[in-house]
């Protein structure tokens, strides 16, 4: 299939409009609509619903738009790789929640660089059904993440135990309920606050920034969760403090790759991640 159409149709989709999606695309209305057409005709299915407010997707079109963002993600992998053939030896592709790239994976990066340097490297913080999709198209090599399930095709290999605790920068030991800030660490840690925590449903404060939410409890008197590693400093300084007694929520961490793979080019990154892991516990 031409690239163009698919990107076409995800311009439309994202716009609603067909003059909108011609307007970003620099091409005439016209041009939008035969591009469109001719994937409908195609696929002998409609893909919009056209009205005076603009174009919807059908179900077919809802079912072709995954496919499309696979084809367009798939095509710029491919030019990408292709692009850095005469310059590096291998390319990976990696991906993390964000919350695992801070204090982590980034030194793994920096390892990779001054040890492996005829890799070139692709990094990205994604969520984990992005994550897996992705490994699936053959966009992503390897995955790191919590509960990744198992993909088919993919070895998951456990690195390590992410403690999350509960950390206070107010100087009293009394908390109260206007002070908790809920920082979203993904599904599995919402579904384990959720019981452990149910009057903490409705907080003034929800943020799903990862590590920058440390910032706001150090500029404010408030409490909330966070991983063990990233605030361990922040402890032994005493800007923040572990109440006496307060539970912790653990979460594993795994890594998701190909079964089939070049295990003599593969197995030293995996080697360098393990003992990265390691030196965190």
């Amino acid at each position: 299939m031409d690239i163009i159409l698919a990107r076409t149709f995800l311009m439309v989709a994202e716009t609603g409009s067909f003059i909108d999606a011609a307007r970003k695309m620099n091409v005439t209305q016209s041009t939008v609509s035969a591009r469109i057409k001719g994937l409908e005709d195609m696929f002998g299915r409609t893909l919009f619903g056209r009205s005076k407010n603009g174009a919807a997707l059908t179900a077919a079109g809802e079912q072709f738009q995954k496919h499309a963002l696979a084809l367009v993600r798939l095509w710029q992998h491919a030019q990408h790789e292709v692009g850095l053939a005469g310059q590096h030896r291998d390319h990976l592709a990696v991906g993390a929640p964000a919350a695992l790239w801070d204090g982590f994976l980034i030194k793994w990066i920096s390892w990779l660089r001054g040890n492996v340097p005829d890799i070139a490297i692709s990094a990205s913080a994604s969520l984990p059904p992005v994550m897996v999709q992705r490994l699936l198209e053959g966009t992503l090599d390897l995955a790191i993440m919590y509960q990744p399930g198992q993909p088919p095709g993919f070895t998951t290999e456990h690195l390590f135990d992410e403690e999350f605790v509960l950390v206070t920068s107010s100087p009293g030991r009394r908390r109260h309920q206007s002070d908790y800030v809920f920082v979203d660490w993904g599904p599995d840690f919402q579904a384990d606050h959720a019981a452990a925590y149910p009057e903490h449903a409705n907080t003034g404060v929800n943020l799903d920034l990862g590590s920058m939410g440390i910032d706001y409890l150090l500029a404010n008197e408030s409490s909330g969760y966070f991983p063990r590693r990233l605030v361990k400093h922040h402890v032994s300084r005493r800007r923040l403090r572990i109440p006496p007694r307060s539970r912790s929520f653990t979460s594993p961490v795994y890594m998701v790759y190909p079964e089939s793979r070049d295990e003599e080019a593969f197995d030293p990154i995996l080697q360098g991640l393990r003992r990265a892991a390691r030196r965190l516990l």
